[in-house]
């Protein structure tokens, strides 16, 4: 700075640092002026003296103010400082000398000769290879397990080496996996029953609500906790709903509890997968459901996306403030000492969790559908420096893996998929069954999951088959409900794999996991058995699928064929061309179609030696008849939650289905694709699966509207109502028993009508009074949609009581039946089929609560019960996107009939038999177009993989072809 005039003083600078030195003073004037200079420093130096000794005494003269604060609290805090910044670890598993799960007691097991999947790669496999389901195998072998955890994996293993009190169990070959996880699930929170005491799956007081969490409302009682697990699943994330943009804490549990189960007691924390809480987790969601549930214009939002982004980044905002706060804290109370801090660590339980999110503590999982919500929620890590586990649901993740690649953190988020689970609303509307081998493919990791109840969690494996069947590598596959979740946890040194040092949580299946039907035969959890008496079905050993097996990603089009000559057919169930079943198949049958029609079945040499360029060699080619879909909302409705694509539903207002169809729709062309050639559906209730009307009979492919010529084949298949408990009350009458005798009414003032008009016909002939009448003559069924045995056991009453009151026999089906079990024998009696949707119940409603889980809990299921009595069965769809898997539903009956049902039969069950029940199989007209068409698959269609991979997307080649 430099030295500054004012008036005749030179002032000297603040600070000899912030100038140059000053000049020197000039020889002339150097004597007198430094005398003065020395005594003014003097008398400076003094007068400080003075000041510094006087404040002195009055300092030590006062005594000191008390700080307000506690010392132990700011030592506490300090301690606090110490924990934000401490980032978990995935805690090891090869190591410990006992599980921290482990209850002591509990005698150590030895499981021998088991076919046993490790869970990786044998060694000196390359991370290329690995990646591409290289290197993995089944390999025979004895497991030892103690004090909860698994402790040696190898070939005979001597039972004199172990403890004497060991436990041995013979696997009798039979394959043998780590526990199934569950990566997305609601058990417990969204406990089955659906009952409204029950349902803590979201705390809807807000939009953001990261402070909530899942385990203050798990219910440890949940039955279907217990129903999961007899499905293999020994671990589940239980998270909160997703009707908040930031729903809250999640937590990993085990299926085990209470002391049947094992464990010391009933709790929630003794099912805590990981008792020392290495990692948290945290549940947000993207997208529709928030805008729905909260927005509302002119009060709050979001009520856009774009209100939903500002929301997460308000939110993030918010946390990160409050984290910045903290650090600022911490470093001053480091630095000054923390007796010198004068407030305490700025904390907000509020923004906790929230906060630990942003400094890498806590696990989050995003539920996301589509682009923009990923690529939103990508650049929300980004600017605020998080990382995602895996998005959920993640319908268009496999259109963009570029964009998951870009999100912030050392590794993409994985996308928790279903297999084929669509349509439900516009976010689920553009989704592909191949989607995970495609994120596969392009370097990502799939992970399947049942958002249970969404799906039945029991059944959880079988999305992983299904992406086996639909070209995911059988390693891969079957990784994507164990490993992958497992790591992704942040657990994957202790669970997912048999080996040493892993969590004992052990599954033997009595078929290949990834093969249609497979159940456990005993699941260990801890190292403890959970089954004392499990249900074991008999089934014909097959062993284990190899991993090698593959299927190939077919075009996106069916290609149709009217000439055509297919070879290596070996089994067929069309009518008047059935091969033997007795093991004299003939193993290379040749089909000859011409012109749309079969001109040829067995050797066929001349149309062979024509058809060179129009022959398709099949392996192991089957041919069977189209399947029907009976009671679903095909051709009604073609985005469930949308209303403008759908035709709607009404209590009050009687209608025609036929009215009502469009064609060109998703899911008609879907169900084209995998076998479902024709549809019966009338309209809603009160919603999907609820029916009230009649029924139209179409075909659900090469049609644009009704007036084409073949469009419909039945204007009027069956007249329809719904006596479900939920439906009924709601449904105008208020009570169940007001909706079975409102019904009665109408159909004994029928019976009257009828009588006395000698059959003439009233004007109205499309009135819900002249299809009643056309009832009680028997000339149209009727249908009763119901679950519960007590509302199966008034129906059948009811058309007693009609029949006794007429002249004629009524024909009655029953949909639903999710309790028919219990009036198999009754059924039967009456003559009355039953379309089983969905075909294994989960107890979903009240009125499902006694249906049959299936081994292990329960000897068989209700189509079991069913089949054994006598009655005519058949295989309704629930919801529309399980028109992809009517096959493999068939094929579930079959497998897991103990021989009741042929392969034949079981194919019935999603054709012929809806056509028995109705009455219309002895009718020329409705046979013939039930029957002029029929499917080729290259294999089984009751089978994973037995599909057509080049033809027609995956479901059957579907010939265009007539055999009649």
């Amino acid at each position: 700075m430099g030295f500054e005039k004012e008036g005749d003083m030179l002032l000297p600078p603040y600070s000899r640092a912030a100038g140059p030195a000053p000049p020197p003073v000039p020889h002339w004037r150097r004597r007198r002026p430094a005398r003065l200079t020395r005594a003014l420093k003097f008398l400076g130096l003094a007068c400080l003296g003075f000041i510094v000794y006087a404040q002195w005494r009055q300092i030590s003269a006062s005594p000191a103010k008390p700080s307000l604060l506690s010392v132990d609290k700011l030592q506490a805090d300090l301690k606090t400082c110490a924990k934000l910044h401490k980032k978990p670890e995935d805690p090891i598993g090869l190591g410990r000398e006992r599980n921290a799960r482990y209850v002591d007691g509990h005698k150590p097991t030895l499981i021998k000769n088991a076919t046993v999947w490790v869970g990786e790669p044998a060694k000196g496999t390359s991370t290329e290879d690995a990646w591409a389901g290289k290197g993995y195998e089944w390999i025979n072998a004895d497991v030892y397990i103690e004090y909860g955890l698994i402790k040696k994996v190898g070939q005979d293993i001597s039972a004199k080496s172990l403890a004497s009190d060991t436990l041995v169990w013979n696997a009798k070959g039979r394959q043998l996996t780590t526990g199934i996880i569950d990566m997305h699930s609601h058990a417990g929170v969204d406990s089955l029953p659906e009952l409204v005491g029950n349902d803590d799956t979201n705390e809807m007081s807000a939009d953001v609500t990261p402070y909530v969490r899942s385990i203050d409302g798990l219910q440890p009682q949940d039955h279907q906790i217990q129903v999961i697990k007899s499905g293999g699943v020994t671990t589940s994330l239980v998270l909160p709903g997703s009707g908040n943009n930031i729903g809250g804490e999640a937590y990993p549990i085990k299926h085990a509890v209470g002391k049947p189960d094992g464990r010391s007691e009933i709790s929630i924390a003794d099912m805590l997968a990981d008792p020392d809480r290495s990692w948290r987790y945290m549940k947000m969601a993207c997208g529709e459901n928030a805008k729905r549930v909260y927005g509302k214009v002119g009060e709050h939002g979001p009520v856009s996306r774009l209100g939903e982004s500002w929301e997460f980044r308000h939110a993030f905002e918010t946390a990160a403030k409050l984290n910045q706060a903290q650090d600022d804290w911490c470093a001053q109370a480091a630095a000054s000492g923390v007796e010198s801090m004068d407030s305490y660590l700025p904390q907000d339980l509020k923004w906790e969790s929230l906060g630990a999110a942003l400094r890498g503590q806590v696990h989050i999982n995003t539920h996301c559908y589509t682009i923009p919500d990923l690529e939103a929620f990508v650049d929300h890590t980004n600017e605020f420096n998080f990382s995602i586990r895996a998005f959920h649901h993640a319908h268009q993740t496999y259109l963009v893996p570029e964009i998951l690649k870009r999100a912030w953190g050392p590794t993409p988020p994985a996308s928790a998929l279903f297999a084929d689970n669509m349509w439900y609303k516009a976010e689920a509307y553009v989704g592909s069954e191949y989607a995970g081998k495609t994120l596969w493919e392009a370097g990502l990791t799939p992970i399947y999951v049942s958002d249970n109840p969404v799906l039945n969690a029991q059944h959880v494996v079988f999305e992983a088959a299904k992406a086996f069947g639909y070209g995911l590598p059988y390693a891969v596959a079957l990784a994507s409900v164990t490993t992958a979740p497992a790591e992704r946890l942040g657990l994957g040194e202790r669970l997912g794999k048999i080996k040493p040092g892993f969590d004992a949580d052990i599954v033997v299946w009595d078929s290949d996991p990834l093969s249609v039907g497979a159940a456990p035969v005993q699941v260990w959890i801890d190292g403890t058995a959970q089954f004392d008496d499990p249900i074991e079905l008999e089934k014909p050993s097959k062993g284990p699928i190899d991993p090698k097996t593959t299927f190939e990603m077919p075009a996106d089009e069916p290609t149709e064929v009217v000439d055509v000559v297919f070879t290596g057919i070996t089994t067929s169930y069309l009518p008047g061309l059935e091969t033997a079943t007795d093991g004299s198949t003939q193993t290379n049958l040749t089909v000859a179609v011409s012109k749309g029609k079969v001109v040829c079945v067995g050797a066929c040499p001349s149309e062979l030696a024509a058809a060179a360029e129009k022959r398709v060699h099949l392996k192991n080619g089957y041919l069977t008849k189209p399947f029907t879909a009976f009671g679903s909302t095909l051709g009604l409705n073609a985005i469930d939650a949308e209303d403008s694509t759908d035709n709607g539903q009404s209590t009050s207002q009687f209608s025609r289905g036929v009215d009502g169809l469009h064609f060109g729709t998703k899911k008609l062309n879907y169900a084209h694709r995998y076998g479902v050639t024709r549809a019966i559906s009338a309209p809603a209730f009160t919603g999907a699966g609820t029916h009230f009307g009649t029924s139209a009979g179409f075909r659900t492919w090469g049609y644009d509207h009704v007036l084409e010529d073949g469009a419909v084949f039945a204007e009027d298949v069956s007249v329809h109502y719904t006596l479900q408990e939920g439906a009924a009350k709601s449904g105008g009458s208020g009570t169940v028993s007001g909706a079975v005798g409102t019904l009665r009414k109408k159909l004994l003032k029928a019976v009257g009508e009828e009588a006395a008009s000698n059959n003439n016909e009233t004007t109205d002939a499309f009135s819900e009074e002249t299809y009643l009448r056309k009832v009680i003559r028997g000339d149209v069924p009727l249908a009763i949609t119901v679950h519960s045995a007590d509302g199966i056991a008034s129906a059948l009453k009811l058309k007693k009581q009609v029949e006794e009151a007429g002249k004629a026999k009524l024909t009655l089906v029953i949909i639903g039946g999710a309790e028919s079990h219990l009036v198999a024998e009754e059924l039967a009696t009456a003559k009355v089929g039953v379309v089983l949707s969905p075909l294994q119940s989960y107890r979903t409603s009240w009125d499902q609560r006694r249906a049959l889980t299936g081994a292990p809990l329960t000897n068989g299921t209700a189509v079991d019960a069913l089949v054994r009595a006598g009655v005519v069965v058949a295989i309704g769809l629930e919801e529309d996107w399980v028109v992809r898997d009517m096959g493999l539903l068939a094929g579930i009956a079959y497998c897991n009939g103990e021989g009741r049902l042929s392969e034949q039969e079981a194919l019935e069950l999603v054709g012929g038999n809806v056509y028995k029940m109705l009455g219309l199989d002895d009718k020329k007209e409705q046979s013939k177009a039930a029957e002029e068409e029929f499917l080729v698959f290259e294999g089984s269609p009751l089978e994973i993989g037995g599909r057509s991979g080049r033809w027609v997307g995956g479901g059957g080649l579907i010939c265009l072809c007539k055999y009649m």
